[in-house]
C-alpha cells in the first residue's frame, strides 16, 4: 500500500501557530470520531501528508505579497510569477519601499503581473509603510487578523483565510468562499450543488476546533491545495 494511503500514524507531530500548537494525532482522531465522511476520507488518503507548502516566505509581509501574486492562479503559475518577481530583486521579496520605488509598468512586465495585482502590491506596501497595517499579527485573534488584512485593497476574505490557515497556521478556519473546498464538500457529502456558506458551516460544525485540518484533507482529495 502506498505511503500516502497508509493508516494514521501515532506520531504525526505538531502543527499550528505559536500560541497553541496542535497535536495532529489528536486533531485526526477528533475528525475521525466526529464525522463518518471525514473518517472515510482520512482512511483513504492517510494522515501523513499535511506538510507545509514549500517555497513560501517566512515573514508576514512576504507571505502577503505571495498571496496577492497567487490569486486566481494555479500553484504552478503562481510560483512561476512569484519567482520572476523575486528575481527582479536579487532573489528575495521586494521591500515595501522597493515596490513603491519601482516603475509599475516595468514591474508588471518583468514579473508577468496584471495591472490590478501591481496596484494591489502597491496598496499593501503603502499600508505597511504608513503604519495602517501592523504586521505584528501573531497574537491577534482570527477575526482581528481578518479585519487588518481586508482593509488593504486586493486582500479580501479568501486571502485573509489563506493567510490564517497556511501562514499563521491557525487550526480552526473555514474558508467558505474557496471554490475547491466547495467542490470537495459537494462531492464527498453527496450534495446536488455547490454548498453555500451556511451549509458549509453546518457540515463543518463537528470538525471544530480543527476545521483547518479537515479542509486540508478535503483539498488533498481534489489535489487542489490553494496557490
Amino acid at each position: 500500500m502506498p505511503a500516502s494511503r497508509k493508516a494514521c500514524s501515532d506520531e504525526l507531530g505538531v502543527w499550528g501557530d505559536p500560541r497553541a500548537k496542535v497535536d495532529l494525532s489528536a486533531a485526526v482522531a477528533h475528525l475521525r470520531r466526529a464525522d463518518p465522511v471525514m473518517r472515510a476520507l482520512i482512511k483513504e488518503l492517510g494522515a501523513d501528508g499535511l506538510h507545509d507548502r514549500a517555497g513560501r516566505p517566512a515573514d508576514h509581509y512576504g507571505a502577503l505579497v505571495r498571496s496577492i501574486v497567487g490569486q486566481q492562479l494555479s500553484t504552478k503559475a503562481a510560483l512561476s510569477i512569484f519567482t520572476r518577481l523575486t528575481d527582479r530583486f536579487g532573489g528575495r521579496t521586494p521591500t515595501p519601499a522597493e515596490v513603491l520605488a519601482d516603475d509599475p509598468e516595468e514591474l508588471r512586465a518583468a514579473a508577468g503581473l496584471s495591472r490590478a495585482k501591481v496596484s494591489f502590491l502597491r496598496s499593501l506596501a503603502e499600508h505597511v509603510l504608513d503604519g495602517s497595517l501592523e504586521l505584528e499579527l501573531n497574537e491577534l485573534p482570527d477575526d482581528e487578523v481578518i479585519a487588518e488584512l481586508v482593509a488593504v485593497r486586493g486582500l479580501g476574505l479568501w486571502s485573509a483565510h489563506m493567510f490564517l490557515m497556511f501562514h499563521l497556521r491557525r487550526p480552526d478556519v473555514l474558508p467558505t468562499g474557496d471554490l475547491g473546498l466547495r467542490r470537495a464538500i459537494r462531492d464527498r457529502y453527496g450534495l446536488p450543488t455547490l454548498p453555500d456558506p451556511a451549509t458549509m458551516e453546518q457540515i463543518a460544525e463537528p470538525w471544530r476546533p480543527y476545521r483547518t485540518i479537515a479542509c486540508r484533507f478535503l483539498w488533498r482529495a481534489l489535489d487542489a491545495v490553494p496557490a
